[in-house]
């Protein structure tokens, strides 16, 4: 898939026009026209007109062959989340279908979250649901990502390290679990450039290095198997296999090679017209060269969840170098680059139909995972329950009757009997593995036959198996099953903790507790009726808390409007003109005396920042940043003061200040930064960091400074640091 070519509207629609009917052809024109408009006078940060990146995304989307309301979904991804264009009237343009996926791709951007990452986990959560209805979502998704990912320079450095981790996170595996291969090596790809560029431009040297010298050695062995396939008659396409950079840097880190160690640098694709063509090779592969034992792979007799079919073999080939052939049919390539887009594509005319052509089977995974977030009412929850089985090194194990079943890395024969049936899970009382009995926590292994032992007597599953388990769709059942047990008494339960966390408020109970108000937070949390939603916190599927703040935030903001009137008023009468407020806050509200004045912890203000102030809830005025995101909300300027530093107190004062510095995890890196602190002559007050799978480390210092240029100054020397990237001040 060429990232290298700027497609025009008219090339994509030219390329759709190939395999499109005339009709699909004009929804495509249709769309770009109506995104054209849409977009009029918006520009990206590159500076380009916006409309660019649409065209782009339903370029990638053309490249895969996908049919006309999916192309069109590309032009219109933005269209309502970036302009007044409604859901609505996207269908009335077009039709039900480029509505819903439209929607699908659109972030929630009109709610109001705790966080950044609480909205971002909505906005996937949002995403998988319309995924696992209609896959194409998923697809225009990818394409938008991996346009985004190519542009990745224009955005500010802290964006693209959080991009591309979200990348590596969430849109690689998934495009993985797709089978979508030529969009899963770029998305690694261009994140590991931003992630640690470092490691990223080293390993293109080294490849460029010895680039020569590999080409010339695949052309010898191309060139000795060709010889053998023309002498058996079999016509095929040979193709050196280029060794992603994502690829090679997990092996360095994960397994602690060098460059020179990586045996599959080396390796030749061969494409053949059969099946049966395809084992022929094989024999000859290895008549000519002695197999490493291990290192076959039959993808084509036990293909991939995914989709892939392939022979993997690698070999001891000429001048003893470890040499890795991939041999496949024309299908089953298409397939390997596209995967299940190559499936939906149009062929021989038909129209694409995601209910059709087994979709029910190739969407198992998509189907648990919309399972999975029915039980969990934390979309950050359910976020970090993904990623882990998004991310999980897959077995393969086998039932009785032969057929495969994919499970994560480390699942126990409670994941297997889940994974068959809920009722087989919930009346399992055995397994036997290999014909062994085996207990149910035991790890399971590619290749193992397991069979599980039922009875329609058993009481059940222990709550016990919830801690055994795990996959999310075992632990979810598991859950079920309790929760329909014990129904009644978690209503009751789940009332009274809830009724317990409104009184500890200050709340009156009666007063929160009204019909509408209890609809109001059930239907926030996707919950089909209230008692519904007791009995959810009644067997903690969510907590007591998130109920009850939901329930009092009405109350409280009916209150807080009733004090905040009281408040100004009684500000208002303080007001003297001669006698600003001085406290060791080092700010000064002018002309109000006897106000207890004091620093937003939330954005740590500095004497150089530009303030404000703000009236608070019984505790004075609260001194914030004006570029401080709480300044932001709705409703906050009523509640606002002129405030200004006093410049006395500049030199002498220390004031708090939180700082988020990342880096590439090298040994020493964390001493380094708190040596550049230290002979600054500045305290630190507090230190913590952690490091993830990509070797990217996040530490955060809480530091004692004076004022702007101090900071200023801390700032560009930390800057200066070997492999640090970015230093950022953070607001909470």
């Amino acid at each position: 898939m060429s990232k290298e070519n700027i497609l025009t509207a008219q090339d994509v629609i030219e390329q759709a026009a190939q395999y499109l009917s005339e009709q699909d052809t004009d929804l495509v024109r249709r769309a770009y026209e109506y995104a054209k408009k849409a977009h009029a006078n918006q520009f990206r940060r590159s500076g380009e007109p916006y409309i660019i990146h649409p065209v782009q995304v339903a370029g990638i989307l053309v490249q895969l062959g996908l049919d006309a309301e999916t192309v069109a979904g590309g032009f219109l991804h933005d269209v309502v989340e970036d302009t007044e264009v409604t859901i609505e009237e996207i269908a009335s343009a077009f039709n039900e279908e480029v509505a819903m996926l439209v929607d699908g791709v659109t972030k929630l951007g009109k709610i109001k979250y705790k966080s950044k990452e609480a909205q971002q986990a909505e906005n996937h959560r949002k995403m998988f649901i319309a995924m696992s209805k209609d896959i194409r979502v998923i697809l225009i998704k990818l394409a938008d990502r991996m346009h985004n990912m190519r542009t990745l320079k224009h955005v500010p450095p802290e964006q693209q390290r959080r991009k591309a981790n979200e990348t590596l996170e969430i849109f690689a595996p998934l495009a993985h679990r797709l089978g979508i291969s030529a969009i899963k090596w770029e998305l690694e790809d261009t994140a590991l450039r931003y992630l640690n560029p470092q490691q990223y431009y080293r390993i293109v040297n080294l490849m460029k290095q010895k680039r020569e010298e590999r080409e010339y050695y695949i052309k010898e062995v191309m060139k000795e198997v060709q010889k053998q396939l023309e002498d058996v008659n079999i016509k095929a396409e040979f193709s050196g296999r280029p060794k992603h950079l994502y690829s090679i840097y997990r092996k360095m880190v994960l397994q602690n090679k060098q460059f020179n160690e990586i045996y599959d640098l080396l390796a030749v694709r061969i494409i053949v017209d059969s099946i049966k063509d395809c084992y022929a090779v094989l024999g000859i592969i290895h008549t000519c060269w002695k197999p490493m034992p291990g290192r076959f792979k039959d993808y084509i007799a036990m293909p991939k969840p995914n989709l892939y079919q392939s022979l993997h073999t690698t070999v001891i080939g000429p001048k003893g170098a470890p040499l890795e052939v991939q041999i496949r049919t024309k299908e089953m390539h298409e397939i390997a680059e596209y995967g299940i887009a190559a499936h939906w594509a149009y062929k021989e005319g038909k129209k694409l139909d995601p209910n059709k052509d087994n979709s029910e089977e190739k969407l198992a995974w998509f189907r648990e995972i919309l399972e999975s977030q029915s039980e969990t009412h934390d979309a950050e929850e359910f976020m970090e329950s993904l990623k882990v089985e998004l991310f999980a090194d897959m077995v393969y194990v086998f039932t009785p009757k032969g057929d495969v079943i994919e499970l994560p890395k480390g699942s126990v024969p409670i994941d297997f009997a889940y994974k068959i049936h809920t009722e087989v899970g919930n009346h399992t009382i055995g397994a036997r593995v290999n014909g062994k009995m085996e207990p149910l926590d035991y790890p399971l292994k590619n290749g193992d036959i397991v069979e599980v032992m039922t009875s329609n007597h058993s009481y059940g599953p222990s709550r016990d198996w919830a801690k055994m388990a795990q996959t999310s769709q075992a632990r979810n059942k598991i859950k079920q099953f309790f929760k329909k047990q014990q129904r009644e008494e978690n209503v009751v339960k789940g009332k009274e903790l809830v009724e317990k966390e409104i009184s500890a408020a200050g709340f009156d109970p009666k007063q929160v507790f009204t019909q509408n108000n209890l609809q109001r937070v059930a239907d926030r949390f996707n919950f089909i009726s209230i008692d519904d939603m007791y009995a959810a916190v009644g067997y903690q599927g969510i907590t007591a808390s998130q109920i009850a703040t939901r329930l009092m935030d009405k109350v409280r903001k009916a209150d807080e409007k009733k004090e905040l009137e009281d408040t100004i008023e009684e500000v208002q009468h303080k007001t003297k003109p001669n006698s600003p407020r001085r406290k060791d806050s080092g700010v000064r509200v002018e002309g109000v005396d006897n106000l207890l004045v004091r620093l937003a912890k939330c954005c740590n203000p500095v004497p150089g920042d530009e303030i404000v102030g703000f009236i608070t809830k019984g505790r004075g005025v609260s001194v914030h940043r004006k570029d401080c995101p709480n300044m932001n909300i709705e409703g906050i300027k009523e509640r606002t003061l002129h405030v200004e530093w006093e410049s006395e107190s500049a030199s002498t004062k220390q004031y708090h200040v939180d700082l988020e510095i990342s880096g590439y995890d090298r040994r020493g890196l964390l001493n380094d930064v708190l040596h550049t602190v230290n002979e600054i002559g500045t305290n630190i007050i507090a230190v913590s960091g952690k490091s993830d799978r990509n070797k990217i480390v996040v530490i955060h210092l809480t530091l004692l400074i004076h004022n702007l240029s101090h900071l200023r100054k801390i700032v560009e020397r930390l800057k200066q640091i070997k492999d640090i990237y970015t230093v950022e001040r953070v607001v909470q």
